[in-house]
């Protein structure tokens, strides 16, 4: 995914300028309209463990940085990700469809999870939109591989646009939904979640409107059993106009109108690990000691925001003058 469920401990991912890992772009495979699989490896060397739901930081040669999801995740030796070519989107996936060739070396970061599997869920039921299922693609061969229950809700624009399309009609517990084919009805979530089981752990990735539609088919259900991931923000970031402290050395930066607290940390000098900057990845999750944070990310839960023990520098702010960081 062109990013990129939530995480209730501080990330520890690591800072784009260091701590890379090197790869070769070994194969690009076609598997549906828009849309290639890019294998890359690691000569010589195995590639940090992932585990499904996983995804991966690309440093494009333009110096664009993009998140994507890892299609497998039991492997030591090759990463391969899914990419839709958007011709409206940032520019990461022209650069990809466009401009690399098999051979090219990149640099990419070790693997992160902020859309983890539950593998001890009595059932999982993975409602997937487009290209969001690639993280969901993992989770299914690992409940496979495990010999746990799951179904799959899966909806496309059309069959010529469902990626992994031959091998999902070979598996039993899937369910397609075409938009070509139900004069453009979407997937009717309400009706596939009503008459679940509480105890379901119920899954969701894809377009904003599938993931606000399940939002409200999922109110009322236990929110550790409820995992979404985005793909992109869901409002804008916050502005500046507070200050922030660091509980390490006392100082007191101030951020600006138009600026982020990510922004005025590295102009200081402070290092913080960053990816995506628009608060989707996690990266930049930092503690907060005192005051109250303006919450903008969609990582953490309704509930982590509600006890401001965190917060994400790279998109949110401060509901109070200054906000004193665990840095």
């Amino acid at each position: 995914m062109d990013t990129i469920a939530s995480c209730s401990s501080l990330n520890s991912s690591l800072s784009p300028i260091s701590d890379r890992i090197r790869v070769r772009l070994n194969a690009i495979r076609y598997v549906a309209r828009d849309i290639h699989l890019f294998e890359l490896v690691s000569p010589g060397n195995e590639l940090p463990p992932a585990t499904a739901g996983a995804h991966i930081d690309i440093h494009l040669p333009d110096g664009k940085v993009r998140q994507y999801s890892l299609v497998v995740s039991d492997t030591d030796d090759a990463y391969v990700v899914a990419v839709k070519r958007d011709a409206q989107g940032r520019g990461g996936s022209l650069y990809l469809h466009d401009k690399l060739r098999v051979g090219t070396e990149l640099e990419i970061s070790a693997p992160r999870n902020n859309f983890p599997l539950r593998e001890d869920a009595a059932h999982s039921v993975f409602i997937a939109g487009g290209i969001g299922i690639t993280p969901i693609w993992s989770m299914i061969h690992r409940l496979k591989a495990i010999g746990r229950s799951w179904e799959l809700h899966f909806a496309s624009r059309s069959p010529a646009d469902a990626a992994f399309l031959s091998d999902l009609r070979e598996l039993d517990g899937v369910r397609l939904h075409f938009d070509s084919v139900s004069q453009g009805q979407p997937l009717d979530l309400e009706a596939i979640i009503t008459g679940l089981p509480m105890e379901t752990d119920i899954y969701c990735c894809g377009p904003l409107p599938m993931l606000e539609a399940f939002e409200r088919a999922t109110v009322g259900r236990p929110a550790e059993q409820i995992h979404v991931e985005f793909f992109a923000p869901r409002q804008e970031a916050a502005s500046g106009g507070f200050s922030i402290k660091l509980k390490s050395t006392g100082a007191v930066l101030t951020v600006p109108p138009g600026s982020s607290m990510l922004d005025v940390l590295l102009d200081a000098g402070v290092v913080v690990p960053y990816s995506c900057t628009e608060g989707i990845c996690g990266a930049c999750q930092v503690g907060v000691v005192s005051g109250i944070p303006d919450h903008r990310d969609t990582i953490l839960t309704e509930a982590e925001h509600a006890t401001n023990e965190s917060v994400i520098v790279c998109c949110s702010g401060s509901k109070s003058d200054i906000l004193m960081l665990d840095l």
